[in-house]
């Protein structure tokens, strides 16, 4: 049985007024493929047939023809080596699927059929759906990519980037704005300086009820009459944080690059980007493996970022922390996200005791398995639960929950964990 066609089934066009044997046998038709689907009777045309073709060059089954216009021979499936009719059959795929399920069937090439090698060719990037797996591709091509390429990989690249940023960036900048307005709230403000909606509602327990005035008096001498009044005692003043063009917190984004970690690289990266944008921030990223590399200095163009990165390679933790924590000059005021899966082939012991004397300085420390929406990530379980014992807590973490992750961070509230009777 083919794997993927289950995915498109209830968006394929039917006649309408097929009876409903016949369209249940046409849908297991699609389903099964050629090669199993002789039982069905049901022999497919127009539509249906274009879609099952390009099904077939990508799956497998029976005679069925690849891209290329060769007969597949058998089960085994394949695409040819042919860039233009690799790019035909992208254009196919586009016109009978919907995105989402292209960008999978995108991903199913590269992986089994060798599909990699051909978009280091512009025309066949022309041709593709961009996602953020996509970018991880071209990413870890991008030492290969031949100079006719690589402009047209930067194109690719910036339309996922910017697609992010669109999602991302009005919720990040609002969430952590409130969070840094929050934190900055002081106990013992001036008087200009009093915030007196939270300062009352932080106070109201402590109303006291005034005695009522002499009515008789009251009466003559006003000619009204007053009842009884109360008041609240600020036991505790609440005050706006004065302005500041200095940054607030320091933010180190630490990035592990190895090629498993290729969505989480790309998420970081446009996160990285807004939260230099903002001032109240200063924003530091770093990327390893077994080397460390400060991208700091590009983060103006997330772009730029992404073509700094090397996917692919060792991890080593360690050296990576190592450095970060020779850049922190403000422990009470920093937060560090590492985001790694955490296999680690540096001095473990040597990562831990890095963890805790930064914790113990005052900095805010966050471990994020992954920064990306592709389901419960591979990690090491061993290094997730000694994090966790030392008050770092490692889980994954979806692009939507970052900002609150990081406002938690922040305001040194105790963290969204998602799923937390899940996590190590």
């Amino acid at each position: 049985m083919r794997q993927k066609p289950g995915e498109t089934m209830e968006r394929t066009t039917t006649a309408p007024h097929a009876p409903p044997d016949a369209e249940r046998l046409r849908r297991w038709r699609m389903v099964l493929g050629a090669d199993s689907a002789d039982s069905t009777g049901r022999a497919l045309t127009g539509q249906d047939a274009a879609m099952d073709s390009a099904l077939n060059a990508l799956y497998g089954g029976g005679g069925g023809k690849k891209p290329n216009g060769r007969g597949t021979g058998g089960r085994s499936a394949g695409l040819g080596a042919s860039a233009p009719s690799v790019a035909r059959w992208l254009g196919d795929i586009r016109t009978y699927f919907p995105s989402s399920v292209v960008q999978v069937m995108q991903r199913d090439a590269i992986d089994r059929l060798g599909l990699a090698t051909l978009l280091l060719e512009p025309e066949m990037l022309e041709a593709v759906e961009p996602d953020v797996h996509l970018v991880g591709t071209l990413l870890s091509l991008s030492k290969a990519m031949p100079e006719t390429t690589k402009e047209t990989a930067r194109a690719v690249v910036r339309r996922v980037v910017e697609d992010l940023e669109a999602r991302l960036e009005s919720r990040t900048r609002t969430t952590l704005t409130g969070a840094l307005d929050r934190s900055a709230r002081i106990s013992r403000p001036r008087h200009r300086d009093i915030d007196w909606d939270r300062t009352i509602r932080a106070n109201l327990k402590n109303y006291l009820t005034l005695p009522a005035p002499d009515t008789a008096t009251t009466a003559e001498t006003t000619g009204t009459t007053t009842g009884a009044t109360g008041t609240v005692v600020p036991e505790r003043l609440i005050g706006y944080g004065r302005s500041s063009r200095s940054a607030k917190k320091d933010i180190v984004l630490c990035v592990d690059q190895s090629g498993s970690m290729a969505a989480s690289v790309v998420h970081a990266s446009v996160f990285g980007a807004v939260l230099a944008s903002m001032r109240t921030l200063s924003t530091r990223l770093v990327v390893f493996d077994t080397a460390v590399v400060d991208l700091t200095d590009q983060l103006d163009d997330p772009v730029d970022v992404l073509f700094g990165t090397q996917l692919g390679g060792g991890t080593d933790i360690n050296r990576a922390l190592a450095y970060c924590q020779s850049r922190i000059t403000r422990p009470a005021d920093t937060v560090v996200v590492l985001i790694s899966d955490l296999y680690e082939g540096g001095i473990r012991d040597e990562m831990l005791k890095r963890v805790a004397a930064m914790k113990a300085s005052g900095v805010q420390f966050v471990t994020l398995l992954a920064l990306s929406d592709e389901g419960a990530p591979a990690y090491d379980h061993e290094h997730a639960a000694a994090l966790g014992a030392l008050g770092a807590p490692a889980f994954a973490c979806t692009p939507d929950l970052f900002p609150d992750v990081m406002a938690a961070a922040i305001e040194k509230r105790p963290l969204p964990i998602p799923d937390k009777e899940h996590q190590p």
